[in-house]
């Protein structure tokens, strides 16, 4: 019975028809099931504490407080692949965050979005609308689970095209 369940667990996200399918930890160590967000607006990015994109917290922070009310939640997904830019803990990561750009939005574990070892919400993303080339890439995602767009690095949070497909999605 424990290897039925530790095969699906395997196989699920490979069968994964939407975000919802997934599930990351938090930067707690608490599971966070996407299914959780059905019927709101996803923003998942890949962040990163050491690099020239980090200040898009600030950025990030501001989005999360304008749309949170209109079903917007935006997800930090902390990532070391490109350029070492993420070598600490969660609790650093955590730390950094809070005291940095008093971060409220939820944050999750460290994982690897890219690569031999990326984790399986990223394949899907990844296959939806093209892999991450850098830290802070957005992934945009539909009440139903379905990828919208990816946005670029250089997108930044505050910038008008990512602004509306956020309210484009929210309608």
């Amino acid at each position: 019975m424990k290897l039925a369940f530790a095969l699906a667990s395997i196989l699920m996200p490979l069968q994964a028809a939407s975000v919802h399918d997934f599930e990351l930890n938090t930067i707690d160590g608490q599971k966070m099931p996407l299914s959780a967000y059905k019927g709101k607006v996803v923003l998942l990015v890949n962040t990163a504490s050491q690099c020239g994109y980090t200040p898009q917290y600030e950025g990030l922070e501001a989005l999360h407080k304008k749309y949170k009310g209109q079903g917007l939640v935006l997800v930090g997904v902390p990532a070391n692949n490109f350029g070492g830019q993420e070598p600490g803990s969660n609790e650093e990561i955590k730390t950094f965050c809070n005291r940095t750009y008093h971060v409220t939005f939820p944050m999750a574990s460290k994982v690897s979005v890219t690569g031999g070892d990326q984790i399986p919400l990223y394949k899907h993303l990844s296959g939806a609308a093209g892999a991450p080339q850098w830290n802070f890439t957005k992934y945009l995602v539909g009440k139903d689970g379905q990828v919208i767009k990816k946005f670029d690095s250089a997108v930044t949070p505050d910038a008008r095209e990512l602004a509306a497909a956020i309210e484009a999605a929210l309608k």
